[in-house]
């Protein structure tokens, strides 16, 4: 097994791409980033310096990973998603210089074993998608998303409980011993 990446997908140098992943068309992956075994990262995804991807994670075309990222195994990114990394985002400081690295803080966020993201969503940074978590398409996500967690919405609320199969249940309980899933 081997690692794909199309001619014109960009890999810089120290990023490391785990066995049987593929980068298609477009793509670019910076410095530091980290993708697991058996991804695939759809065309024109951006993957930002020091972005850490675990295994068998599946992300569709024009995805935006922004530095502060994390991704477990096994999450499902849809098509347009994108992460934000900062709260208070301005291009320049009070005084009108433009701002540097060491201007702003760092949002961290990280998306749980086994979540799917739908397409077009927006995730604003510093928060945690729990395991199994859904997030519908379109949605605004400001705040945690419990495990099997479904949220839609702008902001996003939470609607439901999905099983790891994605079948939506009553509670939070029930998705996780969801006997089709054991």
């Amino acid at each position: 097994m081997s690692v794909f990446v199309h001619a014109s997908a960009e890999v810089e140098a120290d990023a490391t791409i785990g066995e049987g992943s593929r980068i298609w068309h477009l793509c670019h992956v910076r410095r530091g980033a980290s993708i697991g075994t058996d991804c695939t990262l759809g065309r024109g995804v951006f993957v930002d310096a020091g972005v850490q991807i675990g295994n068998r994670v599946k992300i569709q075309n024009y995805v935006s990973i922004f530095h502060g990222v994390t991704i477990e195994d096994g999450v499902f990114v849809g098509p347009h998603v994108c992460f934000t990394n900062d709260m208070r985002p301005r291009a320049v400081n009070t005084d009108f210089t433009p701002k540097a690295a060491d201007d702003w803080i760092l949002g961290e966020t990280r998306v749980s074993a086994g979540a799917s993201i739908g397409a077009n969503a927006t995730i604003v940074c510093g928060i945690t998608i729990g395991r199994w978590a859904m997030i519908g398409a379109g949605s605004v996500v400001t705040a945690d998303v419990p495990d099997y967690g479904l949220v839609v919405g702008n902001p996003a609320r939470l609607i439901g409980f999905v099983c790891a199969s994605g079948t939506r249940h009553d509670s939070q309980e029930s998705a996780r011993r969801c006997p089709g899933c054991q």
